[in-house]
């Protein structure tokens, strides 16, 4: 299987999505969202994003 985004409503009714590997692993979730729609919004806005993102280095506060 390859890599998919899942959409779904959680236990407190509120829609939320998941990046998942193609080896069924998560490697990402979103935050909950009020609709349906506005969740696969919030996957197509982390498909964009992710496609342009470099990868950085975090500074140790």
């Amino acid at each position: 299987m390859s890599a998919h985004f899942e959409v779904y409503q959680d236990k407190a009714h509120q829609w939320r999505f998941r990046l998942k590997a193609g080896n069924g692993e998560v490697v990402a979730s979103g935050e909950g969202y009020p609709t349906k729609a506005n969740a696969e919004r919030g996957c197509e806005a982390v498909k964009r994003a992710a496609a342009e993102a470099d990868i950085v280095e975090a500074k140790a506060a």
